[in-house]
């Protein structure tokens, strides 16, 4: 069975709740008109009751039940618009005297209903109101009374309203159907609009948008998540194709320059130093092949950020000194002059993979940008339960206006200038996202000429996480 549509949903919920609402509305005033025209007969039925008790009397030693001129009256001669129906029994229910308008029919009394009650029966096929009460004269029983009023014209106006609500009822909901279906189709306009664009959103089209709806509610919320979410799909897409395309270059470079010095190396005999020299170079160009690859995949490997930390002790002086260990023959070619300034050991807890790894692309690229016989001071000190890590060479520098874009993959600040310092542009992003990861303040200052500055500020206590 096909399932109806959202906007039919809405609308079939909607009639649903004001259908019963309306019939309870309908059934109220139903009764409520039943109940005003019955307390109006039973009113008349109590009045005339009253009114013949005390008409009833003795004159001559006989009992006058009513008054000959009260026969005349119209209600008690003539079938007219609610006619009233009286009847006199004796004690052995017989009848004494009765109203010319009962010709040659009678009321019957009602052995199971009680005096004085009020209740519904029939007189030649139609519905009247009846009441009987027992007759006293000085306290002595002498018979009944009995009094009807006629219901024919009440109960065809109860059946009419019956019958106008029953037909106006369907037809209510029938209209209000359709205009909840109406106004339930403009309410959700934007949904269609969000399935419209997600119908024609490719990977090679995520320029479209939701059209943003006038009326800032639920639906204007929704709309514009979306299209922030599609921004940011479209932001990461597009990164990644320039990241794929910048990573491929940068792998097929050393891959040109291998096979290209191979190539020469191949044309003509050579004498075994110029083959040792072109050897030499093809191994740098592997081993810069290798740095990039490695440094790929450990971007590829926090990709999913949070689920890789391992948290230990991090003993900060340390893992500093293993760093110069690893960059010692860089630095005794250049003849650097490093210095680490702490008055005490310092620790965290963190990832030590992590934190080693930012510390190593830093302080290398403080090595490779330094000019020989300079100075690299690293310093570790405690500012609350902050530790701030400062590390400053005397290099090349970096231009102010390069300096955010060096955050961004294979970017390099003046490479043109400076061909022969090799890099893949890709240590200070992976910094960036390092830091991020474990909750590091990182900056950096520089100064064309004058050198830079590299300011780590590690949490001392385990709040990465937090």
């Amino acid at each position: 069975m096909k399932s109806l549509s959202f906007k039919n949903r809405i609308a079939l919920n909607y009639i649903v709740g004001t259908g019963l609402l309306v019939l309870v509305v309908f059934s109220a005033i139903y009764f409520i008109v039943k109940l005003t025209v019955y307390n109006h007969i039973d009113e008349n039925l109590n009045i005339e009751i009253a009114d013949h008790l005390k008409e009833l009397k003795i004159e001559n030693g006989k009992i006058i039940y009513m008054d000959a001129e009260e026969w005349e009256e119209r209600e008690h001669n003539s079938v007219d618009v609610n006619p009233v129906f009286v009847q006199f029994l004796d004690l052995n229910k017989k009848i004494l005297e009765k109203s010319p308008n009962l010709k040659n029919e009678k009321l019957v009394f009602h052995e199971s209903k009680e005096h004085f009650q009020l209740f519904d029966t029939k007189l030649l096929g139609n519905k009247i109101r009846q009441i009987q009460v027992p007759l006293h004269i000085k306290s002595k029983k002498i018979g009944y009374l009995i009094i009807a009023m006629s219901l024919s014209d009440s109960s065809k106006v109860l059946d009419n309203l019956m019958g106008t609500l029953l037909i106006t009822f369907p037809i209510i909901l029938l209209i209000l159907f359709f205009l909840a279906r109406f106004y339930a189709g403009r309410s959700i306009k934007p949904i269609n609009d969000i399935i419209n664009t997600s119908k024609i959103i490719t990977k090679d089209n995520l320029k479209s948008r939701i059209p943003l709806p006038k009326t800032r509610d639920e639906l204007f919320t929704l709309s514009k998540t979306i299209n922030n979410l599609l921004n940011r799909i479209e932001d990461a897409i597009e990164r990644e194709k320039q990241f794929t395309s910048d990573a491929s270059h940068e792998l097929r470079t050393p891959l040109t320059v291998i096979k290209g010095t191979l190539e020469v190396l191949i044309r003509k005999p050579r004498d075994s130093k110029e083959y040792e020299e072109k050897i030499n170079y093809c191994i740098n160009e592997v081993d810069h092949l290798n740095s990039l690859v490695d440094q790929l995949l450990l971007m590829a490997r926090f990709e999913n950020q949070k689920q890789n930390i391992v948290k230990e002790n991090v003993f900060l002086n340390a893992s500093i000194l293993d760093v110069l260990t690893l960059n010692a023959e860089k630095i005794n070619a250049k003849k650097l002059n490093v210095s680490l300034e702490a008055k005490e050991e310092f620790s965290i807890y963190s990832d030590h993979y992590l934190t080693v790894t930012i510390l190593r692309n830093i302080i290398s690229n403080a090595v490779k940008y330094s000019n020989n016989e300079t100075k690299i001071t690293i310093s570790l000190a405690r500012e609350k339960d902050k530790i701030v890590c400062t590390i400053q060479d005397q290099g090349i520098g970096i231009a102010r206006k390069d300096l955010e874009s060096i955050m961004n993959p294979f970017f390099r600040s003046d490479s043109l200038n400076h061909s022969e310092i090799k890099g893949t542009g890709l240590g200070l992003f992976i910094v960036k996202r390092m830091t991020d990861l474990l909750q590091i303040k990182f900056k950096i200052e520089s100064e064309i000429g004058k050198g830079t500055k590299v300011l780590l500020v590690f949490n001392e206590f385990d709040n990465s996480l937090n």
